[in-house]
């Protein structure tokens, strides 16, 4: 991953006068907003270096590999489909959704509103957003190894051989690894015929870089941006880390709203501390565009 060229970070005292920033909001015409984990752990959406500490006897990021993949695929995709299995069970909250809704409103007044999200959970998505940038992938998406065909599944469970399987705790294992001919597999026509590859998670494994077009896409975004809001995210995992001082720097207002402060609140204008849950729709709710 990287860093976004062009930061000369200064430090600044901030500000939580959530009036003041209502008020920059109203006159915004690019509005950004970057969500990290924070957002859906206030759905009860573990994050990911905390879920669970250890599944059965591995570390999350020891399993969310790609060599781990190729080693075991089986096993990848079982701790996957228990990931998909357990998102599947929670709810946009308030916060994702007064970010769908103001998305409606700034779009439907000519303005553009992004959401440049790191997480996976398609929650942003589920709550009526459209302009989502997902940086890091979604679990409910596949790619295929062999013809690169990218698309949504919401299968539950992706292929049968994953039905009842999944399960965190050892004493629920099957003695048996699931079989590669029996893992999911890509249906995408090639020449007039299946392609039958073996299918993965579309999500970035920890090793992986994000995608070019992602990236460019993401940097697009964040330039044009005149105002920006960073919700929920820990500000260490780059390039996302890296695009709220590249704005402060540049002049663009941004406001953090997180539990606690983050390696970058010193150096943004606004900083909030609470949940998003309750601040974005005291944000959003009252906006008036002038």
């Amino acid at each position: 991953m990287r860093k976004l060229s062009g930061v000369n970070l200064q430090f600044n005292k901030y500000c939580s006068d959530i009036d003041n920033f209502r008020s920059i909001l109203s006159k915004s015409h690019n509005i950004l907003v970057l969500t990290g984990s924070g957002i859906s752990a206030e759905s009860s959406v573990p994050t990911f270096r905390n879920y669970g500490r250890l599944w059965r006897k591995f570390l999350s990021q020891d399993l969310a590999t790609l060599d781990a993949f190729r080693s075991h695929p089986g096993l990848v995709w079982e701790f996957y489909h228990h990931r998909r299995e357990t998102i599947r069970l929670r709810q946009p909250n308030s916060g994702h959704l007064a970010l769908a809704q103001a998305e409606k409103l700034y779009v439907d007044s000519g303005r553009s509103f992004f959401v440049i999200t790191q997480n996976v959970d398609d929650l942003h998505a589920k709550a009526g957003s459209g302009n989502i940038l997902e940086l890091h992938g979604n679990v409910y998406k596949t790619r295929c190894l062999e013809c690169n065909d990218i698309r949504e599944n919401y299968d539950s469970p992706i292929c049968t051989a994953l039905l009842g399987r999944g399960s965190p705790y050892i004493e629920n294992i099957s003695c048996e690894p699931l079989p590669l001919s029996h893992l999911p597999r890509c249906q995408n026509l090639v020449d007039s015929s299946v392609c039958g590859g073996l299918l993965r998670p579309h999500v970035v494994l920890f090793g992986e870089n994000i995608e070019p077009d992602v990236l460019s896409k993401a940097d697009e975004i964040v330039k044009n941006a005149d105002v920006c809001i960073v919700v929920g995210t820990s500000s260490a995992v780059y390039p996302a880390a890296s695009y709220a001082p590249f704005l402060a720097n540049r002049g663009v207002p941004v406001a953090e709203i997180n539990i606690e402060v983050t390696p970058v609140t010193h150096l943004l204008r606004y900083h909030f501390q609470g949940n998003s849950c309750d601040i974005l729709p005291e944000l959003f709710n009252s906006v008036v565009l002038t």
